[in-house]
């Protein structure tokens, strides 16, 4: 079967794996479009692990139902990629994002788990949605990347009244800044390094303003309209300049939101947090409820998540698709695989 798979530090290569099947009822899927992740992203960055197949946001089409009696083949799906033990306290009071065995196993992100960039899959049978018709296949390898946001912006408890800043111009700070909206709040200000994407970020309404991260008068730009500060904000980037200035931007009493990951320690001015009594939350994920509530806000066209989609590649095409993602000079927020293409 084909896929494409880690070679090496920002190189993906071709390659050939055994047809997946369906194992203790898992769902074999025919994987119909999938996407292409920041988590991904730093996977390819490092080069590990080698031989990882990646691609944990997916829509596809049942070949073998497994142990789903109410799945039939044909039937179109998606599914929550982790890997929850369903027994522990986090699994049972409906967060098995928390889960320490969440990760183990996970569609994409794990070897013993390839994902979706390749022709089929399979996903854990209580964890495969069936994706309405109304819902285009595009779409539905949207569902994960918007469930993230969801939780976020959920975290932060946004109130009709708040101003929020979102940290990051790619498919989760974009989709942060439109749900921030949705959720009612009353100003929301978007800061990227990348002048087209953060640009497109106003341009597709995602956000009220653009702020250009690396302009080296930020702080006083981006606190223009709210001079006291932002009630909310929200890292999409997990640096330390990104995170330094969300304690800065933040006011008093804040909140803010990490939903970047840094793969390496960062060096943050704590001391803001502290005389500021704001309040930091980390962001991992989301629960079952919200990858569900995602499906039906986007089949309801509550969420326009088909407007980021700026591409569809092959496999052979994955490896230019992430270099287009990473080199800071394309408007690209969101590209997706199509294994038949």
């Amino acid at each position: 079967m084909k896929c494409v798979a880690i070679k090496g530090p920002k190189e993906l290569s071709p390659a050939l794996i055994t047809e997946p099947k369906s194992i203790n009822g898992s769902v074999l899927i025919e994987v119909n479009k999938a996407g292409i992740c920041g988590s991904d992203i730093h996977y390819w960055v490092m080069g590990q692990p080698q031989t990882l197949v990646m691609g944990h946001e997916f829509c596809g089409k049942v070949l073998d139902p497994g142990s789903r009696t109410d799945l039939k083949i044909g039937d179109r799906v998606t599914a929550l990629p982790i890997s929850p033990c369903g027994e522990c306290e986090a699994c049972k009071s409906g967060n098995p994002q928390y889960c320490p065995s969440t990760w183990n196993e996970a569609i994409g992100l794990s070897l013993t788990n390839p994902g979706a960039y390749a022709e089929k899959t399979t996903a854990r049978a209580d964890l495969v949605i069936k994706v309405p018709d109304n819902v285009t296949d595009e779409e539905g390898a949207m569902v994960e990347p918007t469930a993230v946001a969801l939780h976020a912006v959920n975290l932060a408890n946004i109130k009709p009244t708040d101003n929020v800043l979102v940290m990051g111009g790619g498919i989760i700070g974009q989709l942060s800044a439109l749900i921030a909206k949705k959720k009612g709040a009353k100003f929301v200000a978007l800061s990227e390094a990348n002048t087209l994407r953060g640009e497109k970020a106003v341009l597709l309404g995602s956000a009220d303003k653009y702020c250009n991260a690396l302009d080296e008068n930020f702080t006083q730009k981006v606190l223009e309209n709210n001079p006291y500060g932002y009630d909310v904000v929200i890292d999409c980037c997990g640096n330390s300049a990104c995170v330094s200035n969300a304690l800065v931007t933040a006011k008093p009493n804040g909140t803010i939101i990490l939903v970047g990951v840094s793969m390496e320690n960062i060096s943050i001015p704590s001391i803001l947090a502290v005389t500021k009594e704001q309040k930091l939350f980390g962001a991992i994920a989301y629960t079952k409820e919200e990858f569900i509530s995602c499906i039906d806000m986007i089949s309801k066209k509550e969420l326009d998540v088909a407007k980021y989609i700026d591409d569809v590649v092959s496999l052979e095409e994955v490896q230019h698709a992430f270099e287009r993602l990473t080199s800071g000079t394309d408007n690209a927020i969101k590209i997706l695989i199509d294994p038949k293409k």
